[in-house]
């Protein structure tokens, strides 16, 4: 059998291909800079702002209302603060910003705290997203519920109670639009949609391939649905890895690689180079690094016994570099690979009962799962250990026995975590 042509001919085109990309990124890195200083530097803008998030919060005695925002003009996220109380989500926004030099270049990149003033409030326009928000809505009578379904499907923002609810499940990855929930859509379009190709293809192309035909069609559609829920960093990565994935498949070259991995992300940096301080990209792409590690290290095992490879060996695997950032630990958590299986059904079913108006049915089960108690303690990695893992990690790439220490290493980790909660 013949070997796939492999991505790059040998490591030196690889390295410097990536040199490339790296000098790309430092270049728009600095026009960044520029940008930033030219932020910092003026006493006030006024712009106008989407509402993503709205909480209260108090402090000395006082209680205010803290928004995460979004300003299209100058495409940054930042928290701001009010004392007005009403609901602002549903409102168009416009700010009077008072930047300082205390916000420092890496605040800007990511989400910062930039005062502000309302200098303006007015209803939102209409939107084809808002009415389908509404119609999520209307098919539920607990708003956590809502709020829930509105994420996983059109990637808004949760609110406070349910995010925490979610992080000791340990489903965050769930609930975040990603490339999981791509590759379920995916594989449901591809499911309904070569029936129909066929029909075509039987009588008028029988010389296609429907691989290339349908994938394409897919790309495109995927493609819409990740420009109109806003392209969240998890979910953009996904798509650019499915799109480089599907051209590599049509030209016949070597797919699963972690040459691949690597140059796709030094594209997404190169072209949103913001994502260098976004924590749901950098862990959606260690997601896939797992699952790259696992189906190297287990490729003779059959279609079924992967799968329960991958969604039981990407919890365990993950679990030291999650807890250098997310301290929260619950026996609950261990329930995570089952519901993350579970998911692959849930999904595609709970979109399809949506369309019919009848969204609610499971309703009481999620209710339930989102309302359990449990303890929980803190448990935080060390940077210096997280550090450790990685290396250990990229080790283990290139050597059987460095795996099997990781696994170990990853075992003994999630082993010290759960025991205080059996014993």
């Amino acid at each position: 059998m013949l070997e796939k042509p492999k991505l790059f001919l040998n490591l030196k085109e690889f390295w410097l291909v990536m040199a490339l990309l790296a000098l790309i990124i430092v270049v728009r890195l600095s026009f960044l800079y520029g940008d930033y200083q030219t932020f910092i530097a003026k006493p006030f803008y006024y712009t106008d702002v989407e509402v993503l998030q709205q909480y209260q919060k108090s402090k000395k005695g006082k209680t205010y209302t803290i928004l995460r925002v979004y300003s299209q003009d100058l495409d940054i996220h930042f928290f701001t603060r009010t004392h007005r109380e009403e609901n602002l989500l549903d409102k168009a926004v416009r700010l009077k910003l008072f930047p300082n030099q205390r916000v420092t270049f890496s605040e800007y990149l990511r989400t910062s705290f930039i005062s502000s003033e309302i200098n303006a409030i007015r209803s939102k326009a209409k939107t084809f997203k808002s009415k389908l928000l509404k119609k999520i809505e209307h098919q539920h009578s607990d708003s956590m519920i809502s709020s829930f379904y509105q994420g996983i499907f059109l990637a808004t923002p949760l609110p406070k109670n349910l995010r925490e609810q979610i992080s000791t499940l340990g489903i965050s990855h769930l609930i975040a639009l990603s490339g999981f929930h791509l590759a379920i859509l995916s594989g449901v379009l591809f499911f309904l949609l070569r029936p129909l190709y066929r029909i075509f293809q039987q009588r008028y192309f029988p010389y296609r391939f429907d691989l290339i035909d349908i994938g394409f069609v897919v790309l495109l559609i995927l493609g819409w649905y990740v420009w109109f829920v806003e392209a969240p960093d998890s979910l953009l990565r996904s798509y650019m890895m499915m799109l480089l994935g599907w051209s590599l498949l049509v030209m016949g070259m070597e797919l699963l690689s972690f040459a691949f991995l690597v140059t796709v992300l030094m594209l997404l940096l190169a072209l949103f180079p913001k994502m260098l301080l976004s924590l749901a990209f950098w862990f959606s792409i260690l997601g896939v690094f797992y699952i790259f590690l696992l189906l190297q290290r287990f490729k003779g095992l059959n279609k079924s016994l992967m799968t329960l490879m991958i969604s039981f060996g990407i919890f365990i695997l993950m679990l030291p570099l999650v807890h250098m950032v997310f301290p929260v630990t619950s026996s609950l958590q261990l329930y995570s690979p089952l519901l993350s299986l579970a998911f692959s059904l849930f999904y595609p079913l709970s979109i399809a009962l949506h369309i019919l108006g009848i969204g609610g049915i499971f309703d009481s089960l999620l209710l339930g799962l989102f309302t359990l108690a449990s303890d929980s303690i803190d448990i935080k990695l060390p940077v210096v250990y997280g550090i450790g893992y990685l290396l250990l990690s990229i080790g283990a790439i290139y050597s059987k026995w460095i795996f099997h220490l990781l696994l170990l290493v990853a075992i003994g980790f999630m082993g010290w975590m759960f025991i205080g909660f059996m014993i």
